[in-house]
């Protein structure tokens, strides 16, 4: 019996705690995200510490090989003055400097390989982060709108419907009030003498109230060309 109600809590828990994720889900996967990046961070920086370490082996051993030549040199003149011991020095330092050379030759190639395989690590960790991200970016959006569709559904419908009503009825009041004021200037222009005799010279009865632009270019041609 005790067993069985361990497993019950036991499961209890475990379904609380996966609705308290999928509750979640959108700030916890942000958070899992911004800890890969900071991980892919610190990988960069291991990377580039390798490189460093390697371009200082490269140059330690340039100095070696530099050396190990030199001192060839010099024990070759010493045996030239037949001074064999000073040689034989020099042969233990250019032995010792060969093992430094050699050492140096196997860093450079474990440097090498150990770049390439984090480089190509942190490519691929790259790639999946930035999917990630999008993957993020799209599920922030999804749901935005899953939240405008419950608002939609629920209350925010009616919102949404009093919102047209209103806007229909300020249309009809608006252009209500544009056909009144043309109807008001109608009137207006109608029992004025002066728009009375507007609307006469219009029609073409009497002398036009303002010139036309053929009644100024007759004008101009008279100034211009003299009387017959």
């Amino acid at each position: 019996m005790f067993k069985l109600i361990s497993i019950l809590l036991r499961g209890r828990a475990h379904d609380a705690e996966q609705a308290f994720a999928d509750r979640h889900a959108v700030p916890l996967l942000a958070q899992q995200i911004r800890d890969a990046a900071q991980a892919i961070q610190s990988a960069r920086r291991s990377v580039a510490v390798a490189i460093a370490q390697n371009e200082q082996e490269k140059a330690q051993h340039q100095t070696i090989v530099s050396r190990i030549a030199d001192l060839e040199t010099r024990a070759c003149a010493a045996l030239d003055k037949g001074n064999e011991g000073l040689a034989r020095e020099a042969a233990e330092a250019i032995a010792f400097l060969e093992a430094e050379r050699d050492a140096s030759v196997a860093a450079q190639a474990q440097f090498t390989t150990s770049i390439g395989k984090l480089k190509g690590i942190v490519r691929s960790a790259e790639a999946r982060l930035q999917e990630l991200q999008r993957g993020e970016r799209l599920a922030r959006a999804t749901e935005e709108a899953q939240k405008l569709d419950v608002v939609v559904a629920g209350p925010g419908l009616a919102t949404l419907d009093e919102a047209e009503e209103t806007l229909a009825r300020l249309r009809l009041r608006q252009s209500q009030n544009e056909l009144t004021a043309a109807a008001l200037k109608d009137m207006e222009s109608a029992t004025r003498p002066a728009g009375i005799i507007e609307k006469l010279a219009n029609a073409g009865c009497g002398a036009p109230l303002a010139s036309s632009a053929d009644d100024v270019l007759v004008r101009l041609k008279s100034r211009i060309t003299p009387a017959a």
